[in-house]
């Protein structure tokens, strides 16, 4: 059964405050290593030459050198694997959570992303490309999500405050990211403009992303910080 956020409630034995630092720390690296690698991959080599605003960033895997987009793709899902394990161990979260289950699947749908390669418009539509897309969509739905779940869950919490408030302002900016996609498809019937030429896709793909991985380290850094409090409050033998 999964706990739909109630509050924070769980019976299990705590894991030692080292143990969740070290998962908070590596989870962090991961994805600020994926980060930098993404980063570079729109300066340096063939996939420099891709338009930012025009194209989207999975486009980085298909060109010479693509394998790069892929190792910061599974680097970024396990990163992120390892923030979710920091979370539940220090619990912030309970494993059964929906804030829980929501960053699992942005977890899940990231390694899906880079299993079912997108589609090669010269050939035309593929079972492969669908499921590269709606996998894509569904991990950057769920991922602000469970952030705000998460937020709300520990409102009450004064410690929590500065990274409550940074994965909500984080997860509305992921979310805002959609609205001119979604007014582009509602006006097509008006403009006659496909919806992925009436919006800069690229441009508002790189911004979806960034705000993501931004959140997902602000995850992280929050449960270094318990970790970290909860370390003090320890009593010397």
């Amino acid at each position: 059964m999964i706990d739909v956020e109630p509050g924070v409630t769980t019976s299990a034995a705590p894991v030692p405050a080292r143990l969740v630092a070290t998962g908070a720390r590596a989870g962090t690296a991961a994805v600020t290593l994926a980060l930098v690698i993404i980063g570079a991959m729109h300066l340096v080599g063939p996939s420099s030459r891709i338009d930012p605003v025009r194209r989207t960033i999975s486009e980085y895997a298909v060109v010479e050198g693509g394998w790069l987009f892929d190792v910061a793709v599974v680097g970024l899902a396990v990163g992120s694997a390892g923030v979710l394990a920091a979370l539940v161990a220090a619990r912030l979260t309970p494993l059964r959570s929906l804030s829980a289950v929501m960053l699992g699947t942005w977890c899940g749908g990231l390694l899906l992303v880079v299993a079912f390669e997108k589609t090669n418009w010269s050939i035309g539509p593929s079972v492969s490309g669908y499921i590269h897309r709606y996998a894509s969509l569904v991990a950057f739905l769920a991922l602000p999500v469970a952030a705000l779940l998460l937020a709300r869950r520990h409102r009450d919490d004064p410690a929590a405050r500065p990274y409550r408030v940074g994965v909500r302002w984080g997860s509305w900016l992921a979310l805002a990211s959609f609205l001119p996609i979604v007014a582009a498809i509602a006006l097509r019937s008006v403009t006659g403009v496909p919806w992925w030429r009436a919006v800069p896709l690229g441009l508002l793909e790189r911004g979806l992303a960034l705000a993501e991985v931004l959140v997902v380290a602000l995850l992280g850094a929050w449960a270094l910080a318990h970790a970290r409090r909860s370390a003090a409050a320890v009593p010397v033998a």
